[in-house]
Formats: structure tokens, sequence, C-alpha cells
């Protein structure tokens, strides 16, 4: 037994430590790919700020005021600081720069991975720094930084640097008045040293603090003025202030259309609550222990009141991530993706290009900053579902009919309901990236893939025609002739394609969420193979193949001479035809309904759903007959998949066991029977 624990431990170790260099490959990629992108970039288009600094041209160079140009954006001090780096910084304005850069992002997830609450448990502790890494290298202000040539990224690593590394309280409040003299929001963390006992660092960061602004003053009277008076702490410089960049509460009242002194008010009055209970939460915290989440409300709150915070100054919001929220283990995930996604992803793939949600699409990271800030509720470290959340409920284990079915068994037979929000999330982000994919299968243009996807319809068109199933010209000039048929299957083709599939996920996710984690596996899976094949095999439907004569009845007639024509090429590939999603989505939704509606015509209705979508594809000239069989194919893929990574649905399951139980409390029963015949009859 002993040793086969000891064998037990050396695999978990073993996996460990391939999991930690899986991982620091992966952040060396991301790095390397960062800063390949920026040495490729021409280089009158990389390093845009730092060469308006400090390049030949730059306002460094300049006799006059730094805020001349409203090009720079730092204080005074940071101008100070930086003058007599000049002619170095010019030399470095590629590699050197560059570089240096990446070795502060590396620093500051290492600092910050060194600085999780304790306790953590040890696959934590070896894996926290290459994940924190990758994805401070993945999160847009660090891209935004090394594109730009910004030096946003030392604030914070001063700020993280003075609360987890150095030691002595006037050592740290040194540090922070430092980066509060290269943006003066990082005052806000002198009350958070003042009110958790560190009253020799406040007072050292706010003296640190003056005495570098006085000294920049001393040094440049005209500039400290502009700036500090003309400019109020930078407001107007590097852009106007309700540019949507300026992710501040400033910035957000002014896209708003609230201006003048009702504006400063709102401003100030918001700015004054927001900071204080900002700062109440953030001491909160830290005597709880999670002194790196207070740090991260405290930075929250900091975005939120400082009159221009561009994207580059964003970082705070991503050491949020750190905190736990949810008292079941299905809700744990629901914050730090929330976090992520907002911090990796443009706001445009998050929320769909509906008018009524801009102003939430447009302030995303204030929104979340003002969260972290202020209202989600962190779970403290005595609380008891910090270390043991809720547990997911399993059903029991079932055998599969293939040996290593599933190949992932912490995605087996999940019974609970997954959290909503997320769900939600993670739809829109995916769905929003297949458009991406979906559109870069041709180049990005429709113009750049025709002569391909046209040769690729001729073949299609060939195969057909030896098959004698090419139906798609006369079933499109019979429907054509039939204007309440014509009528119908344009309805039909433009109007159930996403209605149909998102109701049957929101009947299954309120009705039988162990189903639902199944079907949208599945439906996942298939989507998955849907682009594959469109990056693969790009094809023109019958609608848009020159002389087929095949009428587009729902957008209407197209010029052939024009390289993009048709209504839809601005916006999405129009070769993605092979496989058609139309017909492979209503069939997994068809499939799905005949496998789980309780009542045969149910199951039959659900059926005249993929019937009605083949019939719609075909008749509107949308698509061939083979891509119909494309899709049924790749939702064959999808379900085989969805079995094979995570093993038979989770109903079976529950139904195999259910039906266990039952046979074991029968074979009691009849024990007890048995048993009490031959007690009576002794």
């Amino acid at each position: 037994m002993a040793n086969a624990e000891h064998s037990g431990t050396t695999e978990v170790q073993a996996r460990l430590r391939a999991a930690r260099l899986a991982l620091w490959l992966v952040a060396a990629f991301l790095a390397v790919r960062q800063v390949a992108v920026v040495l490729s970039t021409p280089r009158g288009e990389r390093l845009t700020d730092l060469e308006t600094w400090v390049g030949p041209d730059g306002v460094l160079h300049v006799k006059g005021s730094l805020y001349d140009s409203t090009q720079f954006t730092g204080t005074p001090f940071g101008g100070l600081v930086l003058k007599p780096l000049t002619r170095a910084a010019e030399q470095a304005l590629g590699w050197g720069w560059t570089f240096g850069t990446l070795l502060l992002v590396v620093a500051l997830g290492l600092v910050a991975a060194r600085a999780l609450p304790q306790p953590v448990d040890r696959r934590t502790s070896l894996l926290a720094a290459p994940v924190a890494i990758s994805l401070l290298m993945l999160s847009l202000p660090v891209r935004n930084t090394l594109y730009l040539g910004q030096t946003s990224i030392m604030p914070v690593l001063l700020v993280l640097v003075a609360c987890f590394v150095v030691r002595g309280e006037r050592l740290s409040g040194l540090l922070i008045g430092l980066a509060a003299a290269l943006q003066p929001t990082v005052l806000l963390f002198a009350p958070l040293l003042w009110f958790t006992g560190r009253r020799r660092g406040a007072l050292t960061t706010g003296a640190t603090f003056a005495a570098g602004t006085a000294l920049a003053w001393a040094a440049m009277p005209h500039d400290s003025y502009t700036y500090w008076v003309h400019h109020i702490a930078g407001t107007g410089l590097g852009g106007p202030a309700d540019d949507l960049s300026n992710q501040s509460l400033h910035g957000l009242l002014l896209r708003l259309g609230v201006a003048g002194p009702l504006e400063i008010s709102l401003f100030l009055v918001l700015g004054v609550a927001v900071a204080a209970l900002g700062v109440r939460r953030a001491v909160r915290y830290a005597r709880d222990g999670q002194l790196l989440l207070a740090v991260a409300i405290t930075g929250c709150a900091a975005i939120a009141v400082s009159p221009t915070t561009w994207q580059h100054q964003l970082l705070w919001v991503l050491l949020a991530v750190v905190g736990r929220v949810g008292k079941r283990a299905s809700d744990r995930y629901v914050w730090p993706v929330a976090v992520v996604v907002v911090m990796t992803l443009p706001a445009s793939m998050m929320l769909p290009h509906i008018s009524a949600l801009y102003t939430l699409r447009d302030n995303v990271v204030l929104l979340a900053a003002l969260a972290a800030a202020t209202v989600i509720p962190f779970l403290s470290r005595t609380s008891p579902y910090y270390q043991a959340p809720i547990p997911t409920d399993y059903a029991a284990p079932a055998p599969a009919r293939l040996r290593r079915v599933p190949l992932l068994p912490f995605l087996r037979r999940v019974l609970t309901r997954p959290n909503l929000l997320l769900e939600l999330l993670l739809i829109r982000v995916t769905y929003a990236a297949y458009q991406q994919v979906r559109l870069a299968a041709t180049g990005g243009s429709n113009s750049a893939g025709r002569a391909t996807a046209e040769e690729h319809g001729r073949q299609i068109l060939d195969l057909e025609q030896w098959l004698h199933i090419d139906i798609e010209h006369w079933a499109n000039h019979a429907v054509v002739k039939v204007d309440w048929l014509r009528n119908f299957f344009d309805f039909y083709y433009e109007s159930f394609h996403f209605v149909v599939p998102l109701s049957v996920l929101a009947v299954l996710y309120w009705r039988r969420p162990g189903d639902y984690r199944w079907a949208r596996a599945s439906l996942g899976f298939t989507t998955l193979l849907a682009l594959v094949g469109f990056w693969l095999y790009p094809l023109a439907p019958p609608r848009l193949m020159p002389g087929l004569g095949v009428i587009d009845t729902v957008h209407g007639v197209q010029d052939f001479s024009k390289p993009d024509y048709g209504t839809l090429t601005a916006l999405t590939n129009q070769y993605a035809a092979m496989p058609s999603l139309h017909f492979g989505w209503s069939l997994w939704c068809g499939v799905v309904i005949a496998i789980i509606a309780p009542r045969w015509w149910m199951k039959g209705l659900g059926l005249l759903h993929p019937l009605f979508t083949v019939s719609a594809i075909v008749a509107t000239g949308n698509h061939w007959v083979l891509d119909a069989v494309g899709g049924a194919a790749v939702v064959a893929g999808g379900f085989g998949l969805s079995y094979l990574f995570q093993g038979p649905r989770a109903r079976v399951v529950a139904a195999a066991a259910e039906a266990d139980a039952e046979r074991a409390d029968r074979l009691v029963k009849r024990s007890a029977r048995n048993t009490g015949t031959e007690v009576s009859s002794g």
C-alpha cells in the first residue's frame, strides 16, 4: 500500500512538472510573439508614444513646454526623469525598449504570483507564475504598452514590489511615492497603508510624491502649471477626455452627454464615493490576509477616479482575478473568466452590435473596475466556502463502449446547472471568434477567395450531376413561381437559424442541466469542425455561381461584375458554404429533441426543423445538396467528440444509476423475504 501511495504521488508530481513546463513554453511563446509583432511593424507605426517623446522631433528635445502638442501624457516629474535619458532612449527605440518592457512584465508576473494569499497548494505555487505571465502577455494593457512604447507598467510594478518584496515601511512608502509621482492616482494607496497600520509608509508615500512634484515644479514651473492647473492632472492630454480609450468616470460622464459644472460636480461626488468605498473594502481584505486583492481593489478605484485612464493604465483590473466569488464550485470560475475576457478581448467581441448595449460595451472595462472596487462580494478567508466550495454534482460512473472514454474525466457527466452569466459570456465570445475565423477563411475578404470558391463550386456541381442530385436550379425556380412558398422559405432561412438552437439550449439549461452540458459540447464541437471545413474548402453557394442562373431569393440580385457583391459580402464570408451550418445546427436541434423529448409528437416536431431547413437552404439558392451532407457529417463528428471527451451523456448515466439502485433494492427485499420465511418455518 505504501508503494502504491508513493507511486501515485510520484505520478502526480510528474504531471505537475509537465504542466509547469508546458505553461512556461506558452508564456515564452506569447512573449516572443508580442516582441515579433512590435519589431515587425514599420518604424513609423510602432512605439509611437515613445517616438513622440524621445524621437528626433520629440517633445523632450524641444526647449519649450512638454505639453505644447498635448502628446506627452506623463507628469512633469516623469518628463524630468525621462529627459536625461533622451539620447539613450532614442537609440533604443527598437530592441532595447521593447525587451526592457518585456522584462518588467515578467517581473510583474513573478511578483504577483508570489503575492497570492496563503495558504496555496503545491499545484498553485508551481503554476501561478507562468499563468500570470501568460495572462499579462495576452492582456490589452500590456499589448498596448509594448506597441506604443508606454511606461505604465512601472507604477504597477513599483506598488507590487513595495507591498510584497521590500521590507520596511519607509522603503515601501518611497516606492509607492515614486509611482504616484509618475501616476498621481496611485496616491490612493496612501490611505490603504494608513488604515492597515503602516502609517510611516503612508507618510513616506505622501512626502515622496510631494518632493518629486516640487522638484519638477522647481525645474519646470511652466510645465508643472500647465499639467496640474491648465490640464487638471493630465485631462485632455493624449486625446479628448470623452474618447473611448479613457475608461474613467470622467470619460463615462462626457460620453453620456453630461458637461460643464454639472459634469464636474457629478465626477467629484462619484469619485469620492468610489474612492472611499474602494479603500474601505481594500482595508478589509488586507486585514483578512488578501493583500494582493486589496491592492487590486485600490488600483481599480484609482482607475475610476482618475480624470483620464487610458488603455495602457488598466492593469489593476487584471490583478483582481485573484478574488474568490461564489459558494458553489461551478460559480467559482465566473469572476476570473469575466476578468480575463474583459482584459484580453475587445469589447465588441463580448457584447452584440445592438445600439441599446453600446453604452455598456463602450465602458465595459470601467464597469469591471467599478464592480471590483465597490460591489463584487469577494469571499473572506474565514468563510467556510473559501477553501471548500459546494462541490459539483456528478452522476455515478458508468462503463463506456470504448476503453479510453472519457478522455477528460473532469468533464464527465456533470448534473448541476452551470452558471448562467458564464454561459452567456462564453457563448458570445465563442460566436464572435467564430465570425472572425469564418471571415478569415478567405483571407479577410470575399474577393480574395472568389476564384477558388467558384472553382470548388464547379467541382461540387459536377459531383452532384454525376450522382444525379443536382436539384438546386429546379428547386429554386419552382419555389420562385409560388409567392407564398418563396416567402415562407425566405422567412424560415432568415429567422430560425439562431432562434431554434438558442431556444433548445435555454430549455435544456432550465429543465435538463445535465443534458444541457452534453448538448452544448456537441454543438461546440460541430461548429469547430465546420470552421475547419470553411478554412480548408471555401465554396461558392449556387446563388453566387456566375452563369448558373440561380435566383437569390433572400439577398436580392447579385452584380457578378464586382469583386465584392451582394448585401452581406462586406460583413461575413459568403463562401463558407461547406459544410452547411444552417442545416448542421438544425440537425443538431432535431437529434437533441428526438433523444430527449418525452412524447413521440415532440420528437416528430423536432425532426421537422432539419427537414424544413434543408428545403429552405436549397430552394433559396444558399447551399448545395452536398453542403447539407457535410453539415450532417460535422454534426455526427460533434456528437462523437462529445462522447469521446465526456463519455455517455449524463441523463443516460443517471438512468443507469437509478436502474442499478432499483435492482439492488429488489435484491435486498427478496433476501429479506427469504430470510423471514426461513425464520418463520424454523
